[in-house]
């Protein structure tokens, strides 16, 4: 091998001149492709010969190794893509011992952390594509985040997520949201457009927790040196008066839940009765800082 210098070639590369830059102690040389396209190689990438277009005639990232054949764990290498990693490296597709194939970065490959298409992992890769759980299908796996396996879901609804496999196996995620929703609604037990379950929450005495009177529907205002008494029901406001003493709004505010009491009564829903549960919040009583 001769001498590096003008006019040395190697594959499409022919060298035009040194720049005067070095890299690791080598002179960085400019060198013409036979496409027209430039690059920059050191001496000692030339002397390999590793690199001999400018990037035209290989997916193969100038500077990077070809990797075609070579066996990593049990993955061996077939051929470049065009995609490239978090790093720039270039994504190889490769074929495992197991029969699946995979795409994975070089630096991951060469460095070892990638040795399988998923089948050595733990938790081990199940075979998910396809399958239902719950409202959700399967669409293809979505690699691995945080030790988990997960996987790209299409839910009944028509929403996509992605989803842990663990999750999927354990029954815990079964909609992309929408079912807990639905839940959510049917535990309210609306009736012509109101909670029955939020009403019957007032009527035991549960209080809001942005309470800061200890009656709900009753608040301070600082400005008047007022207690106020209000109620909503069914999206309207009601005024229920001013007092100086807190007694006579909560009187007033116990005056004005007779229409909770007809409502109930009305749609034959026994009242008193509720869980221990966060009660959302009664509709518009007034939410205090």
């Amino acid at each position: 091998m001769g001498e590096i210098q003008i006019g040395y070639q190697v594959g499409r590369l022919t060298v035009e001149e040194p720049t005067g830059r070095r890299k690791s102690g080598y002179m960085v040389w400019r060198c013409r492709c036979g496409c027209g396209g430039e690059i920059f190689l050191d001496t000692r990438c030339l002397r390999r010969g590793t690199v001999r277009d400018c990037g035209c005639g290989t997916l193969v990232r100038p500077g990077q190794r070809d990797i075609t054949g070579e066996r990593f764990g049990r993955l061996v290498a077939v051929r470049p893509t065009e995609g490239r990693g978090r790093n720039g490296d270039t994504m190889w597709v490769c074929r495992c011992d197991c029969g699946n194939e995979v795409t994975a970065e070089l630096g991951r490959l060469t460095g070892g952390s990638r040795k399988s298409c998923g089948c050595l992992s733990h938790p081990p890769l199940k075979e998910f594509q396809g399958k239902r759980f719950g409202r959700l299908t399967v669409v293809e796996y979505a690699g691995k985040e945080g030790g988990m396996h997960r996987w790209k879901c299409v839910c009944d609804c028509g929403r996509e997520t992605t989803v842990g496999q663990s999750l999927l196996q354990t029954g815990k995620t079964r909609s992309c949201g929408c079912l807990q929703a639905v839940t959510y609604r049917d535990n309210l037990k609306l009736m012509e457009g109101t909670s029955v379950t939020m009403l019957q929450a007032v009527k035991s005495g549960r209080l809001l927790k942005s309470n800061t009177s200890g009656h709900n529907g009753v608040y301070y205002d600082k400005r008047r040196n007022l207690w106020v008494a209000q109620i909503t029901f069914q999206g309207r406001t009601k005024y229920l008066g001013a007092f100086h003493e807190l007694e006579s709004a909560v009187r007033a505010r116990q005056a004005g839940e007779e229409i909770y009491d007809a409502f109930l009564e009305r749609v034959g829903m026994a009242e008193g009765r509720v869980g221990k549960e966060d009660v959302p919040g009664e509709e518009g009583d007034r939410m205090e800082g």
